[in-house]
């Protein structure tokens, strides 16, 4: 686990394919506070593009952190990302 910053909520997405991991990362930072931090977990490998992509050109987010790590021969994805506004 990241101890560079506090997080304030988990999104569990793991099973979920794309656009899923986004479309629910973005539903849940539109109801976070500024300055809250949202950690996502996840299965799908292209979770680390798709939502690296999709911080990079929204306004009002920003990824701090992306992680893979193996949960039993299973990969597991997980981001960071931080209401800015």
């Amino acid at each position: 686990m990241n101890t560079e910053f506090d997080i304030t909520e988990t999104l569990d997405v793991t099973g979920e394919n794309c656009p899923m991991p986004v479309i629910k990362t973005k539903q849940t930072t539109d109801g976070l506070a500024e300055g809250d931090v949202l950690e996502v977990v996840a299965t799908d490998s292209g979770s680390m593009s798709d939502l690296k992509g999709w911080a990079n050109t929204t306004e009002g987010v920003e990824l701090l952190d992306q992680e893979e790590s193996d949960n039993g021969g299973e990969a597991v994805y997980r981001h960071y990302v931080r209401k800015t506004e």
